[in-house]
């Protein structure tokens, strides 16, 4: 059979062969060791981001995922860089956050059960293990806190908000837009000393944001200048498995507070005074 394009295939007696059961293909080498081929064929079309999808995802199944090393280490995950590349197109590659819960062994009940009132288990007998801290229910907890924030950030990325997109999730793994500036990881808000005008900039990006989501009915739970990446002129959120019912959980409102005097505190630090009430009064209004 000839696969030069310009003439014809032919079979080996020399007749011509129909085009359509003509096809070329290029094999792929088994992944290196540290590396994986890409989980994105083999997981739930639910489980993979939202669309339209951005033109640097890489989606295809010869693709490898590479473990680049550790970006942050966390009481309840761990962050990873991880390189989703093609090797027949390398220069198609992208870089991305792969954030691990921990395991039931290695992880603690960090975040308060105050955060996941209002939430539903599917199971009577994981709700109970949950309550009694159980072995397994600590391996339900990672499961759900996973879950959790692979919802929170598919909705706010289908409402517009400025969080990481999220790619997909995997058991206990996520993956999602590594937020980068320079070619380096992006600060966290609370490591930068902006210009006045910039600081402004971000004040204003960040009250917009809050009035989306609480608009939304959602308040993040957990928000100060720890959780917010700056990325240029460009802030985002990030770390957002906490993520509240503004009035389907009991302490929402007073969340939402919480959050509006962690912020504003920051900003005053940097010279920018808010005033927490009025911007609390200002969210409010937007609630539906």
């Amino acid at each position: 059979m000839t696969l030069d394009p310009r003439e014809p295939a032919t079979d080996p007696s020399g007749r011509r062969i129909d085009p359509s059961f003509v096809f070329s293909y290029r094999p792929y080498a088994e992944p290196d060791a540290g590396s994986r081929w890409s989980t994105w064929g083999s997981v739930e079309p639910l489980c993979r981001g939202p669309e339209p999808r951005p033109d640097w995802l890489v989606t295809s199944a010869g693709a490898v995922d590479t473990e680049l090393g550790i970006l942050k280490t966390g009481k309840e995950a761990d962050v990873f860089l991880l390189e989703r590349a093609d090797p027949h197109d390398p220069a198609g590659g992208v870089v991305m956050a792969a954030k691990r819960y921990r395991s039931p062994e290695h992880r603690t009940f960090h975040r308060a059960a105050d955060y996941t009132e209002g939430r539903s288990v599917k199971r009577s007998r994981d709700q109970r293990a949950l309550a009694r801290r159980s072995t397994w229910g600590r391996t339900v907890a990672a499961g759900e806190w996973a879950v959790s924030e692979w919802s929170a950030l598919t909705r706010c990325w289908q409402l517009g908000l400025p969080v990481p997109y999220p790619v997909q999730i995997d058991g206990t793994e996520l993956l999602m837009e590594w937020i980068s500036h320079d070619g380096a990881s992006a600060p966290r808000l609370a490591q930068t000393r902006p210009a006045p005008d910039l600081l402004e900039h971000y004040a204003a990006q960040l009250r917009d944001a809050l009035a989306t989501m609480v608009a939304a009915g959602m308040v993040h739970g957990d928000l100060s200048a720890y959780n917010i990446l700056a990325a240029g002129e460009r802030l985002v959120v990030i770390d957002l498995p906490q993520v509240v019912d503004l009035f389907g959980n009991p302490r929402g409102v007073d969340y939402l507070m919480r959050d509006c005097a962690n912020v504003c505190r920051w900003f005053g630090s940097r010279g920018l005074a808010i005033d927490e009430q009025e911007l609390f009064a200002e969210l409010m209004a937007h609630a539906c």
